[in-house]
């Protein structure tokens, strides 16, 4: 990807974050996820009393634009810190990262993690969940996807 789109992203995550509901731990975290098409739809985390049906930015982002009918994904972009302030690489949970198992390609698929606009690294969803568990696994054919 290129600096420019990458910043994109990341400005629209940072976006985010003015938006995210964190009453019990302040750690507020924002997303901003690219479709192949080049659409972007962002998300923030939501927390609530019970702590279960809290939801992670990410997957905010995610149920969004699947429930929009996009399917395919290039790249996310994660940031997040206490009240707001970035001040390290906030990486997605497990539970994120097996949701992006669902819909990416684990090996083209990026994430991008910041803690500024000038200041992030790049990871393919491979690199941070090594063997996951994906519709490849259930396929006949062992083929990723539909």
């Amino acid at each position: 990807m290129e600096k420019r789109e990458i910043q994109r992203l990341i400005d629209a995550a940072i976006g985010q974050l003015a938006y995210a509901y964190t009453p019990y731990s302040h750690f507020k975290v924002g997303a901003a996820l690219l479709t192949a098409e080049g659409k972007i739809y962002a998300g923030c985390n939501i927390e609530n009393a019970a702590y279960g049906p809290s939801n992670c930015a990410e997957r905010t982002a995610f149920f969004k634009a699947v429930s929009e009918g996009e399917r395919r994904f290039r790249a996310i972009c994660v940031v997040g810190g206490p009240k707001g302030v970035l001040s390290e690489l906030t990486p997605p949970c497990g539970v994120c990262r097996q949701v992006m198992m669902e819909f990416c390609d684990p090996g083209t698929f990026q994430i991008i993690l910041a803690s500024g606009r000038d200041d992030y690294q790049v990871f393919t969803l491979a690199e941070l969940m090594p063997m996951g568990f994906g519709p490849g696994n259930l396929a006949a054919d062992g083929a990723f996807g539909d």
